[in-house]
């Protein structure tokens, strides 16, 4: 079995000066939390802020993956960089943790099948399309108002050039309308990389049960998100009360100036406080799994956390130290070793 987190914001983390080397109490993934938690891959997300122009994005990105390349030279012994199911097999055989690269946010690219290219060049596999805006790909699901009211027209070329090069699309954070549109045109499988069902939570990032069926008619994945909010509306609204969401400023210090041991100090406290809070159990990542199965088939159900781009996790699944005990839950609710497997990684897999 190959266990296989396909979205962590691990590069975000890195330029914050995480050494992913060793253990980190706060972080949510490092190397030795994967190797504990029997996890033999993960992507790492590139993601790039919406708010950030073309020139800068494109930058950023760069960034973030000049990051993750210092840091799999720094611990060769330790994690390889994989941009394929044969590759990733042949890691595990050497004891590697295998690290893939996805790009969130096509913002990156600008208007350039040229940089989607170069990017994929450099390693990237898949591209969530966008983030919490619209971009020149397509609208997001975040603003209330559309901008292309789905994909853009350079949006229908970006997904036939990535379907010409073997980059997988993913729908995670984009609109209802540009999520169909990409079925409609893509002649390849796509994945949501890190989403939710919205039977069960009604967060417009999750997917409803009819954008299920669809994605499993086109022989997709989605890859069930651990963030509270999207496994349950009550935790919403316990954050909401909790005020919590207004000390942001505590975290965007902290990004500003990460070396600063009094802002990682204190963004380390708001963790804290919001680990604290009446949280959803791990069983309702579960939960989620078992609705995704029963609508879309076990062929088509994955896992992808969301670890280091969420600032609260579950109840004990707290980093991806344990991952495992989302297998033995499916275990007590009498999923085969077969079916696990598939969910722990071979359906991603599969699509590579």
């Amino acid at each position: 079995m190959f266990i296989l987190d396909s979205h962590c914001d691990t590069p975000s983390q890195i330029l914050r000066l995480r050494d992913i080397g060793k253990w980190n109490g706060h972080g949510q993934v490092d190397f030795p939390k994967m190797k504990k938690g029997g996890v033999d891959g993960a992507f790492f997300a590139l993601y790039v802020p919406a708010a950030l122009p073309p020139d800068e994005a494109t930058a950023y990105a760069m960034k973030l993956m000049a990051g993750v390349y210092d840091a799999l030279d720094k611990n060769a012994g330790k994690a390889v960089l994989t941009t394929s199911r044969d590759e990733a097999m042949a890691a595990k055989e050497k004891g590697l943790i295998s690290v893939f690269l996805g790009l969130e946010n096509g913002s990156a690219i600008q208007d350039s099948l040229s940089l989607l290219r170069l990017f994929h060049r450099m390693g990237v596999r898949y591209m969530t399309l966008t983030h919490s805006g619209h971009n020149d790909i397509c609208d997001s699901c975040a603003p209330a108002a559309e901008r292309w009211g789905g994909l853009s027209p350079f949006g229908r070329e970006v997904v036939a050039e990535m379907n010409r090069l073997g980059m997988l699309v993913d729908v995670s954070h984009i609109s209802d309308r540009a999520f169909f549109d990409v079925l409609e045109c893509s002649e390849k499988p796509v994945v949501a990389t890190h989403s939710c069902c919205r039977a069960l939570a009604s967060h417009k990032r999750n997917l409803t049960d009819e954008m299920l069926k669809a994605l499993a008619a086109n022989g997709g994945v989605v890859q069930i998100n651990f963030y509270p909010v999207f496994l349950d509306d009550g935790f919403a609204e316990v954050l909401a009360k909790s005020g919590l969401e207004a000390k942001s400023d505590i975290e965007e210090a902290f990004i500003k100036d990460p070396a600063d041991p009094e802002k990682r100090k204190a963004w380390y406290a708001v963790e804290d406080e919001l680990a604290a809070l009446e949280r959803p159990s791990y069983k309702r990542v579960a939960d989620h799994i078992d609705h995704a199965v029963s609508v879309a088939g076990i062929d088509h159900v994955g896992l992808g956390s969301d670890f280091d781009g969420i600032s609260v996790t579950p109840a004990g699944i707290e980093d991806i130290s344990k991952f495992g005990i989302i297998f033995d839950e499916l275990r007590s609710r009498g999923y085969a070793s077969d079916d696990i497997e598939k969910i722990a990684g071979g359906n991603f897999l599969r699509l590579l």
